[in-house]
């Protein structure tokens, strides 16, 4: 069982979603972040000063997939968050030792669905 962390630009969360979707894989939690990069945020001009602001809107989702979807959650994140800019974001794959569902009980692969 694999963790799945994808920090991507806002605007790419619906074509992401739908990749992971045409590739079976359904369930994700989505939570807006602040963040930077190599781009260290941004400059804005306010009342002609130069300001400038280290942190940038992102949008981090997160997936618990079993082994056998880990390429193909991490392809379908690639395909729907790629503009080839910088700013795209990471996808982390981190190992998930254990998994319960709440309400039946179940562990491991099973509770992952």
């Amino acid at each position: 069982m694999k963790y799945i962390i994808a920090v991507i630009q806002p605007h790419r969360v619906d074509d992401v979603l739908d990749e992971l979707t045409k590739n079976e894989i359904h369930l994700a939690t989505v939570a807006n972040i602040l963040g930077r990069g190599r781009q260290k945020g941004i400059s804005e001009v306010y009342r002609s000063h130069k300001e400038a602001g280290s942190l940038l809107k992102k949008v981090k989702i997160e997936i618990a997939v079993n082994d056998d979807y880990v390429d193909a959650a991490v392809a379908a994140i690639t395909a729907g968050a790629k503009t080839g800019e910088i700013g795209d974001g990471k996808i982390f794959v981190l190992d998930l030792h254990d998994c319960i569902r709440i309400r039946t009980g179940e562990k491991g692969t099973d509770a992952i669905g």
